[in-house]
């Protein structure tokens, strides 16, 4: 996706905008939130949650019909 080339830019980018005294605690930071992330992920396939919660099995079956922003109560079958 990206060559060495287009790396190596961004780097010098990042190097002169935080500066690199800033650059091993953005590294940390960076890497704290990439492991708290990992393990989300894996409590998640281990608990055997999905991330999404599951909707009704029939598209409309007890949720509520939204015309131009408002919500309408359900029409009653006759």
């Amino acid at each position: 996706m990206f060559g060495i080339s287009e790396i190596a830019i961004f780097l010098v980018i990042v190097i002169l905008i935080f500066g690199a005294r800033k650059l091993p605690e953005l590294a940390r930071s960076m890497g704290k939130s990439a492991r708290i992330l990992k393990s989300e992920a894996r409590a998640l396939k281990a608990d055997g949650s999905s991330p999404v919660p599951a909707g009704p099995t029939r598209p409309g079956a007890d949720t509520p019909r939204v015309i131009r922003g408002t919500a309408t109560e359900k029409p009653e079958s006759h």
